[in-house]
């Protein structure tokens, strides 16, 4: 906010008349008011308190009283701090999900008498035969899918309620669990069990972050969605290094305990180096009533910022109880925010208009996971085709390669930004992709690995765009006091789209494998 913004407070004591901020700034230090009206606000049982403006430290829940130039105090939604925060947030939230992923396949050979994970086996030097599992990698993206899918339906009716570090806690918790039970796994279906608490924790990360994200400028969307691009090139390459014989050769349970250092830096990103802006409901350890976010509060301040012209946007903020003595007006992100909890009729309303960015985003990621979940672990090349890697490396690097395509793409949004009217035709080139390499794993006709490595690539850049271009599509053109809601409800369309495709990888998967070679 520039200097010489006009404040307005609920009930100004005479009507157009406002306080420059300059203006307003002095009085504050000097606890006097000499040539200005002094404002008022006017609470619910009819007594008056002197408005009194504090502006806390960007990190600290406090009462702190530092006040910096508004020329050098950059806007919440747009400092470096929320930036790396929002990168790092999607980095964390998606690791444990890609890990698991990753190591798919061999937690589908978990030993159930000794309590170990597949070894990698050498390259075939011929290949006469298919080499199937009993059962598909389909089945691990079922258990990786269907708890975050649950938590996406389901949440936006009721998680408004539920402040983000509440939230966040129960998502760092549930990663830290995840890892434990599969590196300790004795048996495929505790493995499952670790790979469904990661799911039903990334789930909920993703939308809580999404949602925390309409709070601040959009810039943060292109930093949240490189961070989940992130987590996957580094998590599956992390897997792929730890474990792979020509590299560290880590057994998979020891990859797995080397990562629970990703929770720690998750806890610290949210609760240390994010900078919160005010209308973000804080959660007091001591304070109990603040464990969850009040759906009527006691007071409403009235902002109008005006920026150079006569029009003035109207930013609704409810304070929260016992909040009277620790106000923040400095409401100084880049666009005007109008942030409220809107009624159950509202939201179901609200999910129609949706469906039209919803729907390629579903075919993108239905798609893009039968390929990854339901053929690649069939496509296996010889020796001399396939760089000497073994199946179980195959696989582990085919999924690193599609996470850097997805990296990549998503990382470019604010060089190429595509509109809403490309978004079905992203869908159809990936339709494409899926049937190409769903004949390959049928006939294998590709010659060698490295053509197949270009197309997952190709088909991870797809993805990609397709994601980070429809939330900023629906972040651009939503409504504000509807954005919070929809970017959380947008969310499930990847999800849904993955479900569909853990469906239809087992039986196409049971298919190819009785198919001669």
């Amino acid at each position: 906010m520039s200097d010489g913004t006009p404040l307005r407070s609920l009930h100004q004591t005479s009507p157009g008349t406002s306080l420059p901020y300059h203006e307003l700034r002095k009085n504050l230090r000097d606890r006097s008011v000499s040539s200005s009206p002094r404002k008022s606000l006017t609470n619910e049982r009819g007594t008056t308190a002197n408005h009194r403006v504090s502006m806390p430290l960007a990190r600290g829940d406090g009462d702190g009283d530092a006040i910096s130039s508004p020329e050098r105090r950059p806007a919440p939604g747009v400092s470096t701090h929320n930036l790396v925060g929002f990168w790092i947030l999607g980095l964390c939230n998606n690791f444990a999900y890609v890990v698991m992923l990753s190591a798919a396949k061999d937690i589908l050979e978990t030993e159930s008498g000794s309590g170990t994970m597949n070894v990698t086996h050498a390259c075939r030097e011929k290949i006469v035969d298919r080499q199937c599992q009993e059962l598909s990698t389909g089945a691990v993206l079922l258990a990786d899918i269907i708890p975050a899918l649950v938590v996406k339906v389901t949440a936006p009716l009721y998680i408004q309620m539920i402040p983000f570090g509440l939230r966040h806690l129960l998502v760092v918790v549930a990663q830290m669990l995840s890892f434990i039970l599969v590196g300790s796994s004795s048996s495929v279906s505790m493995a499952l069990l670790g790979v469904v608490v990661a799911s039903w924790g990334s789930g909920l990360g993703e939308i809580s972050y999404l949602a925390l994200a309409s709070y601040f400028d959009a810039k943060v969307i292109s930093m949240w969605s490189s961070g989940t691009g992130g987590a996957g090139i580094i998590g599956a390459m992390a897997y792929a290094i730890l474990t792979d014989p020509l590299m560290l050769h880590f057994s998979p349970q020891a990859a797995l305990y080397s990562m629970l250092i990703i929770p720690m830096i998750f806890a610290y990103t949210y609760w240390y180096l994010l900078e919160l802006p005010p209308g973000v409901h804080r959660v007091r350890a001591c304070d109990p009533k603040t464990y969850l976010v009040p759906s009527n509060s006691d007071y409403v301040i009235r902002v109008r910022q005006v920026s150079g012209s006569d029009n003035e946007s109207e930013i609704e903020r409810p304070l929260l109880d016992g909040d009277e003595e620790n106000e923040d007006d400095n409401i100084t992100s880049a666009s005007p925010r109008h942030q409220r909890l809107l009624s159950m009729y509202e939201r179901l309303g609200a999910t129609i208009p949706l469906f039209k960015y919803m729907l390629p985003l579903i075919v993108v990621y239905f798609a893009e996971y039968f390929i990854n979940q339901g053929l690649l672990e069939l496509l296996e090349f010889d020796c001399s085709h396939g760089f000497n890697l073994g199946p179980e490396s195959q696989y582990r690097w085919y999924q690193v390669l599609y996470q850097i395509g997805v990296f990549v793409s998503r990382s470019s949004s604010d060089i190429i930004a595509l509109p809403g009217k490309v978004l079905p035709l992203l869908a159809l080139m990936q339709v494409f992709n899926a049937v190409l390499l769903y004949f390959e794993a049928l006939d294998s006709f590709i010659s060698h690995i490295f053509i197949l490595m270009f197309i997952i690539v190709y088909e991870g850049l797809l993805g990609g765009a397709s994601y980070v271009n429809t939330y900023r599509v629906v972040h651009t053109e939503i409504p504000p006091e509807r954005k919070e809601f929809s970017m959380g409800f947008v969310s499930i369309s990847d999800t849904f789209g993955i479900l569909l495709a853990g469906f239809t990888a087992i039986p196409a998967h049971n298919i190819i494998c009785k198919q001669p070679l």
